[in-house]
């Protein structure tokens, strides 16, 4: 397992001392458990930012990807295996130019809202349901635990 904490951590934990680590590593391990380990790592922590949603009543009603990363098919199916909810990729690729398009049409009255600019324009490309929630499930228990077992390696 990875623990992504490479510059600290910020959510869940807000700790800039927080550090990374691989966690339960054996000689039998080769590079790609590593990579493996690495986005499932990454992908967990995503997970507490949407559990801290859900403990807060704030529902989800859709998780988009965007970005070079979200054209990766097993990034894209590991983040829906871990989130336990599919995920959708966007046609427009480059989210924050796309974004910034939007802002500045509306802001020139092509449409009178945000909202109207999205429901214009932003269409789903790719719809990516779970396959293994379940396994993810319980790898996300173990990982919750990674954090504060490393915190008290760190201060004790």
């Amino acid at each position: 397992m990875w623990a992504p904490y490479l510059f600290g951590e910020r959510t869940p934990h807000l700790d800039p001392q927080a550090r990374a680590a691989f966690v339960g590593i054996t000689a039998s391990h080769i590079e790609g458990h590593f990579v493996r380990a690495i986005l499932e790592g990454v992908a967990y922590s995503l997970r507490d930012t949407l559990t801290l949603f859900e403990e807060l009543g704030v529902p989800i009603t859709a998780i988009r990807l965007g970005g070079g990363g979200a054209r990766g098919p097993l990034w894209r199916q590991i983040q829906a295996d871990v989130y336990g909810h599919p995920v959708e990729l966007l046609e427009a690729e480059e989210g924050g130019a796309f974004g910034a398009a939007l802002l500045a049409g509306t802001g020139i009255g092509v449409w009178p809202s945000v909202e109207a600019a999205c429901a214009a324009t932003v269409r789903v490309a790719e719809t990516v349901t779970p396959k293994h929630a379940d396994v993810m499930n319980e790898g996300y228990k173990r990982y919750r635990r990674i954090y504060p077992a490393l915190r008290e390696i760190a201060r004790g």
